[in-house]
């Protein structure tokens, strides 16, 4: 078979997935995020006192997105000697 005769038989399958998806993709959340009705919060961590709230429960911890403890280079500067930067054999 040749390309346009696939394309002719499975085209609007695919124009059909392409919509599907786009619906898919619009479809985020606007508004504060709440437990299902009738569902709960996970109960607190052992040890904890009181359970967290839902927004608490989404924040990354600090070792999920550790902050840059390196300062970014300003303006060029000459490179010390490196013995370990040897030309290929």
């Amino acid at each position: 078979m040749n390309w346009e005769c696939e394309m002719r038989r499975n085209g609007p399958t695919a124009i059909l997935l392409v919509a599907l998806a786009a619906a898919l993709a619009g479809c985020g959340a606007r508004e504060p995020l709440e437990p299902a009705p009738g569902a709960t919060l996970p109960p607190p961590g052992y040890g904890a006192v009181d359970r967290p709230e839902a927004e608490q429960l989404l924040e990354l911890p600090t070792l999920a997105a550790p902050e840059r403890s390196v300062e970014l280079r300003r303006r060029s500067e000459e490179r010390e000697d490196d013995p370990f930067d040897l030309p290929p054999d």
